[in-house]
């Protein structure tokens, strides 16, 4: 495959917008208060989202270029994942060709995506849809190669075409060229199915990671069972470069992500940033998987609805800690 050095060059923009995601979050010696926040968390948590809580409320960090590659794995009868440990691209099979989640950034495509794909059995030309959850080039830079050599349609909130589009002015002022994103395709609204053959993805308006972050829910199959996936794609991976009032539009985008997780009744976790749901543990267990054994990402109804909590707590506890700060 030739490398197509046009999707290489990232807008600045969206250079700067990953960047942001990189920042660490420095930790603080935290009050009695904070600290009872922490452990509401952490016992929230159990053992069961040890690593989510550990993620959110002690040791965030973004995810990063060089993140660990994990082995593509078809990790549901209909659902595949290619990527890497800190960036993760779904793809779902249906009927009528294939559904994709994210397209990973654009230096992956040749190196982890089309691989992955390959290895798979899969045929990205059969990609007619491209589900972006935000856009940050991590999730839309691989985009506009599907568009342009697969006719693949892309999707995405008005609100993050407005963002890729029309970028805020960095620093020292002027813009970015936009060349690197997609040509402006299809729009996703909240609570409009988005319908490709037998698939039917529901998405959610997530803010404020971006001001059009969306988190999509829709039906997997495990051994011919039907199951209900949940991605939230507005996780904050660190909360500094998020203002006080961000802070609780997310606690409010979590909150409303959980009321529509539960009238759905998801039972399946997955993520775009697989930093903290022990991907590998869970690829693992399904490459030694016998008959008989739970698919690993089935974390049922209860456990789906604490992985939020462990989120929400942990971001409740940053709240105060910023206002014991003021």
């Amino acid at each position: 495959m030739k490398m197509i050095l046009p999707y290489l060059t990232l807008s600045l923009s969206s250079v700067l917008l990953v960047q942001a995601q990189e920042t660490p979050l420095v930790l603080k010696n935290d009050s009695p208060k904070v600290k009872a926040e922490v452990e509401k968390a952490k016992k929230t948590a159990g053992s069961e989202w040890a690593t989510a809580w550990h993620y959110f409320c002690e040791a965030p960090r973004a995810d990063v270029a060089t993140d660990p590659v994990f082995e593509p794995t078809k990790i549901f009868d209909n659902v595949y994942a290619i990527g890497n440990s800190g960036t993760a691209v779904y793809v779902i099979r249906t009927s009528d060709g294939l559904m994709m989640i994210d397209s990973t950034r654009p230096i992956h495509v040749e190196t982890q995506l089309l691989p992955g794909f390959q290895k798979l059995g899969l045929d990205p030309a059969q990609v007619k849809m491209v589900l972006i959850t935000h856009g940050h080039a991590d999730h839309f830079g691989g985009s506009p190669y599907f568009q342009e050599h697969y006719g693949s349609r892309v999707y995405i909130s008005q609100g993050d075409w407005d963002l890729m589009e029309h970028p805020p002015a960095r620093k020292g002022g002027g813009k970015g060229p936009a060349n690197a994103i997609p040509k402006h395709d299809m729009v996703i609204t909240e609570g409009q199915p988005i319908v490709l053959g037998d698939e039917k993805v529901m998405p959610y308006l997530v803010p404020p990671h971006t001001p059009g972050s969306m988190g999509f829910i829709f039906p997997v199959k495990d051994n011919g069972k039907i199951h209900m996936a949940a991605l939230f794609g507005s996780v904050l991976l660190v909360t500094t470069g998020t203002t006080d009032e961000g802070m609780h539009e997310h606690m409010k985008a979590i909150a409303h992500w959980k009321e529509e997780t539960k009238k759905a009744k998801v039972d399946v976790e997955l993520q775009n940033h697989p930093l903290f749901d022990d991907i590998a543990v869970k690829l693992a267990k399904l490459q030694n998987r016998k008959p008989g054994d739970p698919d690993p990402f089935i974390v049922g109804q209860a456990g789906y609805s604490k992985f939020v909590d462990v989120m929400s707590e942990c971001m409740q506890a940053e709240i105060v800690r910023r206002e014991e700060a003021k």
